[in-house]
């Protein structure tokens, strides 16, 4: 948990605080070796911003037990989670959140099970926050889209024609979808007011659009020291995402000698595409973008009933789609 962060909005850091151990005792696996990488993965700084959300949405009803919410909460970190584990399978990614990832140490059929094993703890934590149909066939589609989104990306690896409209639809499964989830959820399962939990998940989505673009843009301009991962680790998988999608038609052909490579590519290759990606502007396109987003899902929380919640998302959303890492 990014306690810096959460220090700052007091309204929801006791509960992300109580929130770390529970989550540390719902997944609890006999597979020591296994069990012991994944409660890692938990303790390894993870910003826990999903149930920020959750809790911050839930503050504008008062339905919900906090048992209830604790459970919700801790069901969308969990799925967050499972998503990592299959994702660093399939990126043979080496470490994640600076700590050797499960398909790096153990294998990757290994590391398939424990993001099997993390899905079933998500639907076990579903089920402690609600007994409501609708709620949890939320959950359901929620799931289905996020694994829709991940398939639409590997369908996508490598294609240099991939455009903006696929780019956005692709983000929209494998990161939007979750920060949907956990608005929409947070402000359903506390009773919010129908203006609150109508554009909840809008909200959400727009802002998980917003946070995957400049998430890529930190693949082609970040400091690895500050995102904690390497610079171009999409690009050395055939992830082509959107800096590099908005400068491939300002020079297609310097481009095309390149990514005709592929997985073969060299450490120079690689640099060279960077630099062609900053000469054609394909950061500061990507950059207006995501800002145009960002200040989309400022006026939509703007329009939520003023309360403190409403103010500590407006001020969290610009922190979180403002960021260098």
């Amino acid at each position: 948990m990014d306690r810096q962060l959460w220090r700052q909005f007091p309204q929801v850091e006791p509960q992300l605080v109580a929130l770390q151990d529970y989550l540390l005792a719902a997944v609890q696996l006999d597979n020591q070796p296994i069990h012991s990488k994944i409660l890692a993965l938990l303790n390894a700084g993870g910003k826990l911003l999903r149930p920020g959300y959750f809790y911050l949405f839930a503050a504008f009803g008062d339905e919900a037990s906090p048992t209830q919410l604790q459970a919700g909460a801790a069901a969308l970190e969990i799925l967050h989670v499972g998503t990592l584990i299959h994702d660093d399978v399939i990126d043979e990614s080496p470490t994640r959140r600076g700590v050797r990832t499960i398909q790096m140490k153990y294998g990757q059929r290994n590391a398939i099970y424990a993001g099997d094993f993390m899905f079933t703890a998500y639907f076990n934590q579903v089920l402690k926050s609600t007994d409501d149909r609708d709620l949890i066939q939320n959950h359901i589609d929620a799931m289905h889209r996020i694994l829709q989104g991940e398939l639409s990306q590997m369908a996508l690896n490598y294609r240099e024609d991939v455009n903006v409209d696929a780019y956005l639809k692709e983000i929209a499964g494998k990161t939007a979808e979750l920060f949907a989830l956990s608005c929409y959820q947070g402000a359903k399962l506390a009773g919010a007011p129908a203006a609150v939990s109508d554009s909840a998940r809008e909200i959400g989505l727009t802002i998980g659009s917003a946070y995957q673009i400049l998430d890529d843009i930190l693949d082609y301009a970040g400091d690895p020291k500050k995102t904690r991962k390497p610079v171009l680790e999409d690009l050395r998988s055939g992830v082509y995402s959107l800096p590099l999608i908005l400068a491939i038609p300002q020079a297609p052909r310097d481009f095309h000698r390149l990514l005709k490579k592929k997985q073969n590519m060299t450490t120079a290759d690689i640099e060279q595409v960077q630099n062609l990606v900053t000469q054609y502007n394909g950061v500061g396109a990507a950059h207006e973008l995501a800002t145009g987003l960002t200040d989309q899902a400022l006026a939509l929380i703007d329009q939520l009933p003023t309360s403190q919640a409403t103010t500590d998302l407006t001020r969290l959303t610009r922190m979180l789609l403002r960021r260098d890492h």
